[in-house]
């Protein structure tokens, strides 16, 4: 397998869309890696494995896969054999039969998280003043307003269905632990990483390092490519 043949495929997590990832793609580009972000619809976990999926069909050849917070989920629902490694960014891995709550709330929330709860239509919105506490507190004033004004709802299903066997279990995986994550506890995150087997780069970073910490997120990619290429 050679360098250049190795793509990058990105999934966000709730309350985001595929521009989160724009500093992190750019920079991948840059150094002339195929990347592209994957369109999530947070309506349920089925539709967006199914969603990933449809991405994955535009990729010719092998895939680095790039899962942030509840995409971590996500990512390692596909039976796609094109995916050769995982990467997770301040992720969520739950194991087979766990649901994305059951990890999401194995901690007690950090003292500026949110509270989260679904409106009549059964969708979770993050309030506007927790991408200053808590989703993105690293970031700049303008681009908290932005996350806050392009986020996506996630519905409940997402949360509350049952992983299968995920593919962490078979793939090689790499987790970046956000230790200044005011969504994910850090612990939670240094447990799953801990069962995966996952090599694990930890920074003082927030909850959403493609905005604020993107260097150190292609790091990790890059470090995950070469784990696919050496393989």
């Amino acid at each position: 397998m050679q360098a250049n043949d190795v793509n990058v495929v990105l999934a966000h997590g709730a309350w985001a869309d595929g521009s989160s990832w724009s500093k992190v793609i750019s920079r991948l580009k840059a150094r002339g890696i195929n990347a592209i972000a994957a369109p999530l619809p947070l309506t349920s976990f089925t539709d967006d494995v199914a969603a990933l999926d449809r991405s994955l069909e535009r990729i010719d050849g092998p895939v680095v896969l790039v899962g942030h917070a509840y995409a971590g989920a996500v990512i390692a629902a596909t039976d796609s054999d094109k995916v050769k490694s995982l990467v997770y960014i301040a992720a969520l891995a739950p194991d087979e039969g766990e649901t994305v709550a059951d990890v999401f709330y194995r901690a007690e929330p950090h003292p500026q998280a949110p509270k989260l709860e679904p409106d009549a239509n059964g969708l979770v919105w993050l309030p506007e003043d927790a991408f200053v506490a808590a989703f993105a507190q690293n970031a700049s004033r303008k681009e908290q307003d932005l996350l806050a004004a392009g986020q996506r709802p996630i519905a409940v299903p997402c949360i509350s269905t049952p992983v299968g066997r995920p593919l962490w279990k078979s793939q090689p995986s790499w987790f970046l632990v956000a230790e200044q994550d005011h969504m994910i506890a850090a612990e939670t995150q240094r447990f799953m990483a801990g069962r995966m087997k996952a090599q694990v780069r930890s920074y003082p970073v927030d909850h959403t390092p493609s905005v604020t910490a993107p260097d150190l997120v292609v790091d990790i990619i890059l470090d995950a490519r070469r784990g696919a290429i050496a393989a």
